[in-house]
């Protein structure tokens, strides 16, 4: 792969980020990798090596981390709960700050997409309602290192009091990202995990204050939103979002719901997120291949509604980044498989050179292959 030639200075000017000045507006987006040590889910020395190898991006976030235990929904996917994990992240934001990078925790609970055996005791996932996920698979060891997709399993419904701790559960992960080295945090709610499956009309049937009314679905994100912010600083917090139109019967890695009115719905969100004053919003757009653009409409909203960075991803060209920079639309954009083939991407996109393609078979847990020995480029 090899972008056109296009003037890819714009990509290359530095911009405020909160308190930090990036180096470029090109973003290391979370990517699930599952390469975490066993037992415990704890990042290591490869998953160092991985991190700091990219650090040439303006701006990285980690692969989404669960926040507590029935947050897991893939094998060896890390947390962010143990002393030990926190530990083990020490590694990697130390390598990742030794060669100047800006690196952000992405905060994961995927709520009713994982499967008893991920669980602890082997009990039901939970969710804002009882509702199964369908047209999605989850991750399970079968084992040791090995494993399979499967079905999630039926969920129970959190009860009020449930919701609360959680929320506290949401800033705990927080404190323990400031503990392990993180620059601040990523709230991830997209791709119909758990902060999603309270705003979704599809996955939310509650009756207390978390359900019914549009408002209502939006106070879980607002309650953690809030509570992080208190822990990090707002200038310190980012929120992605998937704001899908239309969806895709592709077998894949989970995309999520669309509503009914994505636009009104994804619009009162980012109210919220402009309320809170957070340091920047993330859009991830449908990637699947030959996926539209989001409406010029929601690009506009989205800016007009929002005075903070915007970060976009989604199957991003160099093209369509400058573009939509060009057109006010976005600040910073995410480059998810190339940033996973070529750890000197920025470079490459820089001179033009030429990209390594992905391997999709080492997406997935395993070692170093397909992992870190992705070559650098050479002249």
């Amino acid at each position: 792969m090899k972008s056109e030639l296009v003037n890819t200075a714009p990509l290359f000017s530095s911009i405020e980020l909160g308190p930090f000045t990036l180096k470029n507006r090109i973003v290391m987006p979370p990517l699930t990798r599952s390469r975490s040590t066993q037992p415990g889910n704890i990042p290591n020395e490869l998953m160092a090596e991985y991190y700091s190898q990219r650090a040439s991006a303006g701006f990285m976030v980690t692969e989404g981390t669960q926040i507590e235990p029935r947050g897991q929904g893939y094998a060896w996917t890390p947390g962010i709960h143990s002393q030990a994990q926190i530990e083990g992240w020490k590694k990697v934001t130390h390598a990742v700050h030794a060669k100047g990078g800006v690196i952000f925790a992405q905060l994961w609970h995927v709520g009713r997409v994982s499967h008893a055996t991920l669980q602890p005791n082997s009990g039901k996932p939970v969710g804002p309602s009882d509702i199964a996920a369908d047209n999605v698979k989850v991750f399970i060891e079968t084992a040791p290192g090995e494993g399979a997709l499967a079905d999630p399993s039926e969920p129970r419904a959190l009860t009020t009091t449930e919701v609360g701790e959680l929320v506290n559960m949401y800033a705990q992960a927080a404190r323990n990202a400031l503990e392990a080295g993180f620059d601040g945090v990523e709230l991830h709610c997209a791709n119909g995990y758990l902060v999603n499956q309270f705003i979704s009309e599809h996955t939310n049937n509650r009756d207390d204050q978390y359900g019914g009314t549009l408002s209502n679905r939006l106070r879980f994100l607002k309650e953690i939103v809030e509570a992080v912010s208190d822990v990090v600083g707002a200038n310190r917090l980012g929120v992605r979002f998937a704001p899908l139109f239309e969806s895709t019967d592709e077998t894949r890695v989970y995309l999520g719901l669309v509503e009914s009115n994505p636009h009104h719905t994804y619009i009162q969100a980012v109210k919220v997120l402009e309320q809170a004053g957070i340091a920047y919003l993330s859009i991830a757009e449908a990637d699947w291949d030959n996926a539209p653009d989001l409406p010029q409409e929601f690009y506009k909203a989205v800016r007009a509604e929002f005075s903070g960075r915007i970060i976009y991803a989604g199957k991003y060209t160099v093209e369509k980044a400058v573009r939509i920079l060009g057109e006010g639309y976005g600040d910073l954009f995410a480059f998810g498989r190339p940033f996973i083939a070529n750890p000197d991407l920025p470079e490459r996109i820089a001179n033009n050179w030429t990209f390594n393609e992905a391997d999709a078979a080492t997406m997935y847990g395993g070692t170093e292959v397909g992992y870190s020995d992705y070559p650098f480029y050479q002249k």
